[in-house]
């Protein structure tokens, strides 16, 4: 019996039914596909700035309204929330200061690990230049995002933080991204779950983000994405205290 059966295992791989396991792919080439999946570096070289407007939800409390995302090369962003209710949102950096304004705090200037993780969030260009803001990456794992094979890179900037991408293992592009970095309460988890992939003037951008932090969750749903649009660097500065 046991010859019969090694016969048949030996039969199986000869027909090329059991497939050797292909080795991973290095972390070059998953972020040099996730680059082609976007787009391409010519295409995102052609941008000078990008404003997304859309819908901003808390489904735990019930709030809803409207979102804008303002960013310019090389690397101001600013994020404005309107929640009916509760009043405006904002979080920036004009390239040298990274501030926040909320109806309940007032407006603050981030500093240490929030300064360095908000510099990074706002590179124009950080989809091309993750080699350059992240010196160390490492292949993890391979893991389920939703019905999607990833694989995971973790990335480590040298502050403190981490931050884990997941690249999809068919498409190459990011469906999730996690940073741990800390906080007032202790180490946190910023997770960020990336829907709905379109194409606008040559890249792709997820129009679909579902967020969770350790205070809340969110969904934003874009519905319009302009590029090269004129933006004053006015725009971006940290609000004058009331």
């Amino acid at each position: 019996m046991r010859r019969v059966l090694a016969i048949i295992l030996v039969g199986i791989v000869g027909a090329g039914i059991v497939a050797a396991q292909a080795a991973p792919p290095t972390v070059d080439q998953i972020l040099d596909k996730y680059v082609q999946a976007l787009g391409g570096k010519a295409a995102y070289e052609k941008l000078t700035s990008r404003v997304s407007k859309g819908t901003f939800e808390l489904p735990a409390q019930g709030l809803t309204g409207t979102v804008e995302i303002d960013s310019k090369a090389p690397n101001k962003s600013l994020l404005l929330v309107e929640l009916t209710g509760l009043g405006r949102i904002q979080q920036g950096f004009d390239g040298v200061v990274a501030w926040a304004d909320n109806p309940q705090g007032g407006v603050r200037e981030l500093s240490s690990q929030e300064l360095s993780v908000a510099k990074r969030g706002a590179m124009f260009q950080q989809a091309i230049r993750l080699r350059e803001l992240y010196p160390k990456m490492t292949l993890q794992s391979q893991e389920k995002v939703g019905q999607h094979n990833t694989y995971v890179i973790e990335a480590d900037p040298g502050d403190g933080s981490l931050r884990r991408m997941y690249f999809d293992t068919e498409s190459g592009l990011m469906l999730r991204s996690v940073v741990e970095r800390d906080a007032p309460e202790g180490r946190a988890a910023f997770d960020l779950l990336l829907e709905d992939y379109r194409d606008v003037d040559g890249i792709k951008i997820p129009f679909t983000a579902h967020g969770m932090t350790p205070n809340a969750e969110y969904v934003i749903k874009l519905t319009e994405v302009k590029h090269n649009v004129p933006l004053e660097d006015a725009k971006f500065a940290k609000p004058r205290a009331p």
